[in-house]
């Protein structure tokens, strides 16, 4: 199944990677929990999402060689200027970032994919109507296209449903200007 109901064991398991990161990586501004496992009640695929926040480039360089050593390889930005993609390399073992699904990517706190990322498990914390109409959405993905069919409800959510993320993060940031003034 691509999707399962949510599970309180998500937000343990980002902790765990977060605190293991933390102790092996300098020049962080934070590490954040995104995505459907960060959001109370939302359905979601069982894999962690986690963006490591930092100053600028100029720190991705030393970022980069940390996370090569404790076992992970860099996969380039993936078509997202400014978060880029680091997978587990299979050579160095580690009990708890080998035993927990996760994607890791690394964020220059100005990258407006990461601003997207906030934005979203933000409004969706506070707002469970949004997060019963999300789950709604996967489950006429799931319904119309397969509970196995990954690439299909990947490519249909982004295709089709791409209005309900535009809505929520414009929601997020004219909320944010009119605070602002």
């Amino acid at each position: 199944m691509i999707v399962e109901k949510y599970n309180e064991i998500w937000i343990n398991q980002f902790i765990k990677i977060k605190e293991f990161l933390e102790k092996n990586i300098s020049r962080i501004l934070s590490i954040e929990h995104v995505g459907s496992t960060s959001i109370k009640g939302m359905y979601a695929k069982p894999i962690i999402d986690i963006d490591i926040i930092i100053n600028d480039a100029n720190d991705f360089g030393i970022i980069k060689n940390e996370l090569e050593d404790i076992g992970y390889m860099h996969n380039g930005d993936q078509g997202i200027p400014g978060r880029e993609v680091f997978k587990r390399n299979g050579f160095i073992q580690n009990e708890i970032l080998d035993k927990i699904k996760h994607h890791l990517y690394v964020c220059e706190k100005d990258n407006e994919e990461l601003e997207k990322h906030i934005l979203f498990r933000d409004h969706l914390n506070k707002h469970e109507e949004k997060v019963i109409e999300y789950n709604k959405i996967k489950m006429e993905i799931l319904e119309k296209y397969g509970k196995n069919n990954r690439d299909k409800y990947v490519e249909i959510k982004e295709k089709e449903y791409r209005w309900f993320f535009e809505e929520i993060i414009m929601k997020e940031k004219m909320g944010k200007k009119r605070n602002c003034t």
